[in-house]
């Protein structure tokens, strides 16, 4: 325990408003070595590449027990601080969302990002109650003896089309980045955010470190650096990215006639 927590505590010094960390996201034990060797410094687990790799969908569609021992390997496999995707714990009761965390903890990984979407519908959890969840993620953490980094995540934006985006969206992710934050939150995420004009505003509206993906269309990182943002992911892009190769160089290999 002492080493997770050695790791969880190595893992949250890591995220320094100006001065991001970037987490190449990985979805097994082989890409985890991969990135590790690219000269990673920490690890974060994806959802979607975790649960696509696997033959799922993503929304937790991949079984609890898999993606634990998905966990599990990768932890094993690699000497770095590991954070694990959890969407929305594989549950709803803040009771069985503390229970849920700690058995993610005994995986040994250091960190969980945690979504405010109702998983399997397009809308969020309410303000409070969204708050009570997270709550209960860090009581879980508490309880398991690791300050684990919790990762709030909100949906706001990446719920609506870009060209969509207003201020108001961005009130509500900022009243939301304030309540999280009172709940035991470690850091906020706001995927699907590329203005700079509110990434900035939202970096400096809170305390937490903001979590920014670079999805298409997203500031390059020294962009979002100079705005404030602490940590830089990318989600499924790294997973995509090598499918297309992986099916480009096969069919290639195979050849039309075949």
């Amino acid at each position: 325990m002492t080493d997770q927590i050695t790791r969880a505590e190595l893992f949250a010094a890591l995220h320094k408003k100006g001065d991001p960390i970037v987490l190449y996201n990985i979805w097994d034990a082989g890409s985890a070595g991969a990135v590790r060797d690219a000269g990673a410094k920490a690890l974060a687990t994806g959802s979607a590449p975790v649960a696509m790799a696997q033959g799922f969908a993503d929304g937790q569609n991949i079984p609890f027990d898999h993606a634990l021992d998905n966990a599990r390997r990768i932890v094993a496999a690699v000497d770095l601080p590991v954070s694990m995707d959890l969407e929305g714990a594989y549950a709803e009761d803040p009771a069985e969302i503390a229970v849920n965390v700690q058995n993610a903890l005994e995986t040994g990984v250091i960190g969980f990002n945690f979504e405010d979407q109702i998983i399997g519908t397009k809308d969020l959890y309410d303000i409070e109650t969204q708050s009570a969840r997270v709550a209960a993620m860090r009581e879980g953490c508490d309880a398991a003896g690791i300050p684990a980094f919790i990762n709030a995540r909100t949906d706001v934006f990446l719920k609506a089309a870009p060209d969509t985006h207003n201020d108001a969206m961005l009130d509500e992710t900022i009243s939301r980045a304030r309540s999280y934050a009172d709940a035991g939150a470690s850091g906020f995420f706001a995927p699907g955010l590329k203005d700079e004009a509110m990434i900035k505003r939202l970096c400096d509206a809170t305390d937490l470190p903001v979590n920014i993906i670079a999805l298409p269309g997203t500031p390059d990182t020294p962009t979002l650096a100079g705005l404030g943002v602490a940590r830089i992911s990318y989600g499924p892009v790294p997973y995509r990215q090598m499918l297309a190769w992986l099916q480009d160089n096969a069919h290639k290999a195979i050849g039309p006639s075949n």
